[in-house]
């Protein structure tokens, strides 16, 4: 099998309703006292999970971290193939749907980790729902040198459950844990992005929102209201940090889980718009349209 996770449990995966897209849960079992998260080798003889085929398009409920050690291969996320080699590291964010290559062997370092556990300040400071941030990072000699230090230190830590009582040793795991995606979110942010804290702040509380409520909620009254902003505020941190207006960032995220359902399910696309907050088909219709030039029939048989 391509696909080179260790062996999780044995909870299969879930869609809404039998025919979305199926979601793999982080295998709790692998949890160290409600720290969520496991880190390992990669081994192309051993799968994710014995009933998922990771050749073919999922979701997952956690953040994926791949220190690759070899390549290349091509590994499909939300759309786009990235090609990656040893030295490259893949982030892929609870929600992203993706697809492992058939051929290739996947070798280096695994971490898997469940969102919910960390503080905010540490979520803020780490970028863990950046999803605007490429999922395919390329370190330099020095970067790559000193992440794969921590990814070291951290499986250590994670594997020593003999030195420490168990309240020390997951309070060092969550320490170490943070050190590393510390590391990770520099990588993926640039060197050169300047600190925003409070705009940050404000513009998680935002993503939050929009991830949590995009398939109900369009308004962006009604997010700035909800988060207790004017909507002028809202407006000016949204677009200083994200680039864009609340509108468009809200649209651009309802327009992906569209894309999402109408190349890899086969739900009919009255359905399809209505999962996204469009009870009207031809409402849903024009929308897609206007945001992606293509009508969602064509954008499903390009896909298909």
């Amino acid at each position: 099998m391509a696909g080179g996770f260790p062996q999780g449990g044995d909870g299969g995966g879930r869609t809404a309703d039998g025919v979305g897209i199926r979601t793999f849960p982080f295998p709790v079992e692998r949890s160290v006292c409600g720290v969520g998260m496991q880190i390992a080798p990669m081994d192309p003889d051993r799968t994710w999970r014995a009933d998922a085929p990771l050749d073919r398009v999922h979701r997952i409920d956690f953040h994926i971290v791949m220190l690759l050690d070899d390549g290349p291969l091509r590994h499909m996320i939300d759309f786009t193939e990235y090609e990656a080699t040893a030295g490259d590291v893949l982030w892929i964010r609870p929600g992203q749907v993706h697809r492992f290559s058939r051929d290739a062997e996947y070798r280096g370092t695994v971490l898997a980790m469940q969102p919910g556990f960390l503080p905010r300040a540490t979520v803020e400071a780490t970028g863990l729902y950046r999803y605007d941030l490429p999922p395919l990072m390329r370190p330099g000699p020095a970067r790559l040198a000193a992440l794969r230090a921590a990814s070291d230190q951290l499986r250590r830590e994670y594997e020593d459950t003999e030195t420490l009582p168990l309240s020390l040793h997951t309070a060092v795991l969550r320490h170490t844990l943070t050190a590393f995606l510390l590391r990770l979110a520099h990588l993926a942010a640039g060197s050169g992005d300047a600190a925003r804290p409070a705009e940050d702040s404000v513009f998680t509380l935002f993503r939050e929102a929009v991830e949590r409520d995009f398939a109900t909620n369009h308004s962006v009254t009604a997010y700035a209201d909800a988060l207790g902003y004017s909507r002028r505020t809202l407006a000016r941190v949204v677009r200083a940090v994200g680039g864009e207006t609340p509108k468009a960032f809200i649209d651009r995220r309802v327009v992906l889980e569209a894309k999402r359902l109408l190349a890899h399910t086969d739900l009919p696309i009255g359905r399809v718009g209505a999962a996204v907050g469009f009870p009207d088909a031809a409402n849903f219709s024009k929308f897609f349209q206007q945001h992606t030039d293509t009508a969602p029939a064509a954008f499903r048989a390009e896909h298909r």
